[in-house]
């Protein structure tokens, strides 16, 4: 967490109905959940007791503290045989100036077999309402060098920006040299653009390079079967001549 007088915690209504489920047992369901925004942590859903069914949690005995938000009571879920240590928590007791929680839960999100959105399974992790992608055709000229040589160079590119994160450059197949790339078996998604189908990574090395998603998910249909490279890995991306900057994110 921030140390420098940063850190910030809210809540607020979400209208969707949210669904968590084990096996096929929607272990919440609720239209009147809350998402928490934390400093440093990916958004959270907390619903509220009433549309949890209780009667399959049971007290864990961990109990996690937290400076910020007080101390978090854990619980395990128990569906059939099957049981998961430690899903859930809630704060019984909130920390002053914690947003008032008490009498909700919040689940891990790894823990829970499906989400929903209304009917609309959620893949990674809960969606930020404030998050935002935009994906323009761009004429500029794309040019990405690795290992000193020219591996794409375009001026059909989908140029994808996206809220905290640096622009992507999602370029044809043709206009990259795949001979001075190699397939990697790393697998992702991404709860905005979907399941990637494959990663390359450069001749030589192990650290994966560049991603496609061959089906990403409707709002970003204009990235089908384009290639996008981690600006933070090539040795240069170049748009019309003009390096760009290598941002330290955690592809860095």
């Amino acid at each position: 967490m921030p140390a420098d007088g940063s850190y910030h915690i809210r809540v607020e209504p979400i209208a969707k109905r949210i669904r968590a489920f084990v096996d096929d047992v929607a272990i919440a369901d609720s239209t009147r959940t809350l998402m928490m925004w934390e400093s440093g942590r990916l958004c959270l859903y907390y619903f509220p007791i009433d549309d949890v069914r209780t009667d399959l949690l049971s007290a864990s005995g961990t109990v996690v503290p937290s400076a910020h938000k007080g101390d978090a009571t854990y619980y395990s879920v128990t569906v059939g045989e099957r049981m998961i240590d430690d899903a859930a928590w809630r704060y019984l007791a909130p920390a002053a100036g914690t947003p008032e929680v008490a009498g909700y839960i919040a689940f891990h999100w790894k823990y829970m077999d499906h989400w929903f959105e209304e009917d609309e399974e959620v893949f990674v992790h809960a969606r930020n309402p404030y998050h935002r992608i935009d994906v323009v055709p761009s004429s500029r000229r794309v040019e990405v060098i690795v290992d000193g040589k020219t591996v794409a160079d375009t001026k059909n590119a989908m140029f994808l920006f996206e809220t905290s994160l640096p622009p992507r450059y999602y370029i044809p197949k043709e206009d990259i040299r795949f001979e001075l790339l190699q397939p990697s078996k790393l697998q992702t998604g991404c709860t905005y653009k979907g399941p990637t189908s494959a990663y390359w990574s450069a001749t030589g090395s192990h650290r994966p390079l560049a991603w496609c998603y061959e089906t990403p998910w409707p709002e970003v249909a204009k990235i089908a079967g384009r290639v996008a490279f981690f600006n933070e890995r090539a040795d240069a991306i170049r748009v019309d001549g003009v390096t760009q900057s290598k941002p330290l994110t955690p592809w860095s």
